[in-house]
């Protein structure tokens, strides 16, 4: 069985030339819903992977969630560019048959059901690997396939509860601070594509032999492994990292401040070069010299000295005039924007960081383009997301030869 029957051409590329992506030839079903592991799936769709997109008839949750225009959800559009879309009810025994011989000549499986579901049906790795032995499954949980909380239930949102990014986002007075958007997700999505072209390499060595293996991969971990040595620094100082609002417990000046004109800008002097450039921009050259002032720590807990000092003189100016004289004495700075002045700012739009895909849906629409520049082996956006069971007819009759009128009248696809 071969489920490679389509036309890849791309139509936007970070190159601009079509490509077939370093990751051409690598057959991924993904039957996960939402966001995490579905992102980890766009993310090897990117770089070339034939990426088959397996949804309950009903369709995705994702394509309803957000925004959207003309009934096409816009977020849909992106997290499913470069998958094809095909329908199963994988509740029932035909649907899990047809799973399993889908899954005979893929690479990769990517699912994000609860611990036990696969298994129940059938459809667990132990009986997927007996079809095909090379199968790398990655299983994206809130908390994994084993512990004590395996069977709840669990969003991004309880993710960065629990791993202390909310504990530690906010203003000092104020409550935690969850994200608005899923910044779990998208931690995990993107360490699950690391996962599995990890799995991937290995699979392919001599010492892989052509093995499959089951990644095992909860929402929680990876963003505890990005939130800094905070529990290191409990183990060795009983240290609890609180909330500080934008600064640094690391190093000042660093805060958000607003210039004349009614513009936020960002500032971060984490190296102490950089913090003697503010500070003398600003005109207090005298605080440079004090003795706490070469140690980052110190200036963090004198951060209330310099930060008047610094709001002080942006107040006094308008957006681009600091800006400028930021850029004239080497220190670091950033406009804060929202995401109209992103999509218009002259480095984001000469380095196409937003995009402009053809969709057949609704013309030309713009997202994010891709994550990495690869030079040598670059990835292509070729297709936003699809329309539900758009491929049905592509893959269950040509490639696997089935009636897929009977198997819809049957509610199956």
């Amino acid at each position: 069985m071969s489920v490679n029957p389509h036309d890849d051409t791309p139509t936007s590329s970070s190159s601009g030339e079509a490509n077939r992506g370093p990751l051409h030839g690598v057959r991924v079903l993904d039957i996960s819903t939402v966001y995490a592991a579905p992102i980890t799936a766009m993310l090897l769709g990117d770089f070339g992977a034939e990426v088959i997109k397996v949804e309950h008839p009903t369709g995705d949750p994702a394509r309803s969630h957000g925004a959207n225009k003309d009934g096409h959800g816009l977020w849909w559009k992106v997290i499913a560019r470069n998958k094809k879309c095909i329908t199963l009810d994988l509740g029932t025994p035909e649907g899990q048959q047809i799973l399993r011989d889908l899954v005979v000549d893929v690479d990769v499986l990517v699912e994000n059901f609860r611990p036990g579901v696969l298994e129940k049906w059938g459809l667990g790795p132990d009986r997927l690997m007996a079809f095909n032995p090379g199968l790398i499954t990655l299983r994206v949980t809130g908390f994994g396939q084993d512990g004590p909380y395996a069977q709840r239930r669990a969003f991004g949102t309880l993710a960065e509860a629990m791993s202390g990014f909310a504990h530690q986002t906010g203003e000092e007075d104020g409550p935690p601070t969850l994200p608005p958007f899923g910044l779990a997700d998208g931690v995990a999505g993107i360490t699950g594509a690391f996962g599995v072209v990890t799995a991937l390499l290995y699979r392919n060595s001599p010492e892989g032999n052509g093995q499959g293996q089951v990644i095992d991969l909860s929402l929680l971990e990876p963003l505890v492994g990005i939130l800094g040595p905070g529990p290191t620094a409990f183990d060795q100082l009983g240290a609890i990292a609180g909330r500080q609002g934008n600064r640094s417990p690391n190093n000042a000046p660093r805060n958000t401040y607003l210039t004349k004109d009614d513009r936020w800008v960002a500032i971060s002097a984490s190296a102490t070069s950089v913090a003697e450039r503010v500070m003398r921009l600003v005109g207090r050259a005298d605080l440079v010299e004090q003795p706490w002032f070469a140690s980052a720590g110190e200036r963090s807990r004198n951060g209330d000295l310099l930060d008047e000092s610094v709001g002080k003189w942006i107040a006094a100016r308008p957006f681009d005039e600091v800006v400028t004289e930021f850029e004239r004495v080497g220190a670091a700075l950033a406009p804060i924007y929202d995401v109209e002045q992103l999509m218009n700012d002259p480095h984001v739009r000469a380095r196409d960081v937003i995009t402009t895909v053809d969709d057949e849906d609704l013309g030309p629409i713009a997202m994010q383009n891709l994550m990495v520049r690869m030079l040598g082996t670059p990835g292509a956006i070729r297709f936003p997301g699809r329309r539900l069971g758009q491929d049905n007819t592509q893959i269950y009759r040509d490639a696997l030869g089935l009636n897929i009128e009977a198997l819809q009248d049957r509610g199956v696809i």
